[in-house]
């Protein structure tokens, strides 16, 4: 049986159960691959996508255009999890001892309860992680899939991933840097990225977490001096 067929298959096994599901969308190649593989087998499609900052213009133009060849998929954005610790450490921000911490499973059940939506799909692969390759191992036997939870490229590799990708024209997401992934984070690669690319969003993190200045002032100065 080939990855593809492996995939349509655990597609197909959820599908017998309901009509609509959930996608978890990072807007990397991984999720931006599941969400074209499950959207044209189901009436509704909620996609999640999980913020770091709210509101940022090159992420929601960029989500905006990779739903819009899927009219049954619907955006739906909610914090990450990660924020809930960032903000209860003070990284980057006043720190809030307060502040309850979440995990991704936390989410994924405020946005079952939000949407009355029960089975959800996520990119996970098995060359991701050795933590993934033995979580999804486990899965094998039932679809790759767990109480409502289903993963049908975690066989998948990097390279098929990205042959998908150039056979379907799927867009490329943004590449903040060589070593850097697609996600936004406190990293320099992210705010120079930004600093060059979408000055007006580098202002929105630095209202979400006004410490993260100090991110660019040291790249800068750093490198000023390294030049001298």
């Amino acid at each position: 049986m080939s990855k593809l067929q492996q995939a349509q298959d655990t597609i197909a096994f959820v599908r017998q159960q309901a009509d609509e599901c959930v996608v978890f969308n990072s807007t990397g190649k991984d999720s931006l691959v599941t969400l074209d593989l499950v959207a044209p087998r189901f009436r509704r499609v909620v996609c999640v996508f999980m913020y770091f900052v709210k509101g940022l213009e090159h992420i929601d133009r960029f989500l905006n255009a990779s739903l819009a060849k899927y009219p049954n998929v619907e955006l739906m954005q909610v914090p990450h999890w990660n924020i809930s610790y960032i903000r209860r450490a003070g990284l980057y921000c006043t720190p809030d001892p307060k502040q309850k911490l979440y995990k991704l499973s936390d989410v994924v059940g405020m946005v079952r309860e939000a949407t009355g939506v029960q089975n959800v799909f996520l990119g996970m692969k098995q060359a991701d992680s050795l933590n993934r390759r033995l979580m999804l191992g486990t899965y094998k036997e039932r679809h790759y899939t767990n109480k409502g939870m289903c993963y049908p490229i975690a066989t998948w590799t990097q390279k098929e991933v990205l042959a998908y990708m150039r056979q379907n024209r799927l867009p490329s997401p943004v590449r903040y840097g060589k070593n850097a992934s697609n996600g936004v984070g406190f990293n320099p690669d992210c705010y120079l990225w930004m600093e060059r690319n979408a000055p007006q969003d580098l202002e929105r993190m630095y209202e979400a977490f006004p410490m993260s200045r100090r991110i660019l002032f040291e790249y800068h100065y750093n490198n000023q001096n390294i030049g001298d």
